[in-house]
């Protein structure tokens, strides 16, 4: 069976909770019915997360593609 993490890495948990918090200050936001709030500091949170998650993935925080481990070695199988 492959090690797979469900998303118990630096990556996903950084991008959930920013994305979390992104979805609480946009709440409060329509609540004040403050619009630029919203826009700015609950939608450009989400945004923003989604970007930090992905950089931290490609820093190698994220999770390890399992398929990107085993293709060199059928590779080397088939060739020799």
């Amino acid at each position: 069976m492959a090690h797979n993490e469900h998303g118990h890495t630096p990556a996903a948990w950084t991008t959930v909770i920013l994305i979390l918090a992104g979805f609480v200050v946009g709440a409060i936001a329509v609540i004040l019915l403050n619009w630029p709030l919203f826009w700015f500091g609950g939608v450009g949170l989400v945004v923003v997360g989604g970007i930090v998650g992905k950089v931290m993935q490609m820093m190698g925080l994220g999770q390890r593609d399992p398929q990107a481990t085993r293709r060199p070695a059928a590779a080397e199988e088939t060739s020799g």
